[in-house]
């Protein structure tokens, strides 16, 4: 659709065109935010709190230290690996500022998953929770990673209470086990060294790479996304023009959804820096009563989350029982929002849902429901510098009310993925639309419905997970000959995986496959249903029918 179609349909409260290019970078975002709300709390956890000129103290101190005591250039990728903790947004900011590129990495993820990412994205250094490193331990002689900072849960609360929660966690809770990385160097130690010598900010432009998020795009292996500066800035500016309700130094989120996916790292992260607001940072949102006693702590205006987190908390009668009366928004992300869920929300809290839609290829935000005209079931409308149109298989470009793929063009669209120039050019036209993989219908008053996905892909409680990774994991095993995956509905995630297996060994259980997968995929990849099949439907040519499987 051309500029004019969304102009004519755009609410009053928002622009339909801002100044994207406001900040040359991500640290002239930061360092605005610390000097204008030096005093005001920035992130929570654990009951501990930095405030902005804390966080700008303790990056420094990182930067310094990444800058005068390693090898590190600007430019080098940098991994981090732990969940949502104080530590993570200094590792951010410090890294930025030493002119790193930042991996954000899953914690979760499984020694192959883990080695992928490192070598594909070539890190030199990595920030890792000592509950990881055993992991790392046994992928680190096949990287190039030299630099290893090592952090405990407890690293940033105060004496003695980082010394009862550390020794909690590791020899109560029995949750780290052992491991050797003799070059590796605590992350206090790491601060402490960087008090030594100021830091010196590198200077970035909205041209240089920030981070390098990895997916699997719109099909394929996990492929490093290349998102730069001036990505990250015109989204988290498209991000504010829409948040209407948004006041700043003001704003207290509540930020359950982990900061190492792409979704959270800009709105809870970035946005709420730009915004001068409070992230309260939840480390374990599956321990629903810490999460419910955690929020019982707080007069939070703005809750992000999804589909299956919004169940799990309003199945829980003492969630029912706090205090809503300060929540004025709700974001829903990283999956499609439930109308029953959805309505539900809004009966308990008294607050709408506002539900998006976005890619790890996008910074990730690309439309959003006006906050003051939320219409479940849509994706709203594109932010602001932001066209979408749909396409047909044959390149022609559709009208409305007719399905086909939604392109994307803005300023948020990645540089191309990492290594990958083939990948890019099939993601990405010449004059710059990015093909998403979605199918969608543009209607009439300029809402957007995503009414199925063009590959087959499996989203699992906001999660991508690709066949062909299941797939070629579950082939691993000597007794598979072969197997297909798909997604099946689910009430909980959205989707559940089944597998379908053609047995090798008839003597092979759905209890040992199982016992295979979990060991070589992420949780939320392994398979929820089996099914074991003489075979499995086929082309012509061959090709397995995953169409048809689903159809069962």
């Amino acid at each position: 659709m051309q500029a004019d179609f969304w102009q004519d349909k755009y609410p009053e409260s928002i622009p339909f065109e801002i100044d994207a290019g406001a900040y040359n970078s991500v640290l002239e975002v930061f360092h605005e935010a610390v000097h204008r709300y030096a005093e005001r709390p920035a992130f929570s956890n654990m009951g501990q709190t930095l405030t902005y000129a804390e966080l700008d103290q303790l990056s420094a101190q990182f930067a310094a230290y990444l800058q005068h005591h390693t090898d590190l250039v600007p430019g080098d990728r940098i991994a981090i690996q732990m969940p949502n903790l104080l530590q993570y947004p200094v590792v951010v900011f410090g890294a930025l500022r030493a002119g790193l590129v930042l991996v954000n990495t899953n914690p979760l993820y499984t020694t192959r998953e883990m080695l992928h990412q490192f070598t594909d994205s070539g890190c030199r250094a990595i920030v890792v929770l000592a509950n990881f490193g055993h992991m790392l331990e046994v992928v680190l002689p096949q990287t190039d990673i030299r630099h290893i900072i090592v952090t405990e849960v407890g690293d940033l609360l105060p004496w003695p209470r980082r010394w009862l929660v550390n020794t909690a966690v590791t020899h109560i809770k029995k949750m780290v086990p052992s491991y050797d990385l003799p070059e590796a160097i605590s992350f206090r130690a790491a601060l402490k060294k960087g008090m030594e010598r100021p830091a010196v900010d590198h200077t970035r432009t909205s041209n240089d790479l920030a981070v390098l998020q990895y997916t699997g795009g719109t099909t394929g292996p996990a492929k490093g996304t290349m998102l730069s500066h001036g990505n990250l800035v015109a989204n988290l500016l498209q991000i504010r023009s829409v948040m209407t309700t948004f006041e700043p130094g003001r704003e207290v989120m509540i930020a359950p959804l982990p900061l190492y996916h792409i979704f959270a790292f800009t709105v809870s992260c970035l946005g709420m820096i730009e915004l001068g607001g409070h992230t309260v940072l939840i480390t374990n949102p599956r321990d629903l009563p810490a999460f419910i006693k955690e929020l019982s702590r707080w007069k939070y205006t703005t809750f992000v989350g999804l589909n299956t987190l919004f169940v799990g908390l309003m199945n829980n009668p003492d969630f029912r029982k706090l205090n809503f009366s300060s929540l004025k928004l709700t974001v829903a992300g990283g999956m499609a929002m439930q109308q029953q869920p959805a309505e539900e929300w809004e009966a308990m809290t008294g607050c709408r849902i506002c539900e998006g839609y976005g890619l790890t290829e996008t910074s990730p935000v690309v439309s959003i429901n006006p906050l003051d005209d939320i219409r479940i079931g849509t994706i709203g409308m594109p932010v602001p510098n932001t066209l979408l149109k749909v396409m047909s298989e044959e390149n022609t470009e559709l009208g409305l009310n007719e399905p086909g793929e939604l392109y994307v063009k803005g300023p948020q669209v990645m540089q191309g993925y990492w290594q990958h120039p083939e990948a890019t050019a099939e993601a990405i036209t010449e004059d710059g639309w990015l093909r998403t993989g979605d199918i969608a219908v543009i209607q009439p008053d300029g809402f957007v419905r995503i009414v199925d996905r063009k590959k087959d892909m499996i989203l699992v409680s906001g999660f991508n997970v690709y066949p062909n990774e299941i797939e070629e994991v579950a082939t691993m095993h000597a007794s598979v000959l072969e197997c297909a995956a798909v997604g099946v509905p689910d009430v909980k995630s959205g989707e559940a995986i089944k597998l379908f297996v053609v047995k090798k060994d008839p003597f092979l259980t759905e209890e040992n496959l199982i016992a295979h997968l979990r060991s070589n995929l992420t949780g939320y990849k392994v398979p929820r249903y089996i099914e074991f099949r003489a075979d499995l439907p086929k082309s012509n040519v061959g090709k397995i029918l995953r169409r048809e499987l689903r159809e069962v």
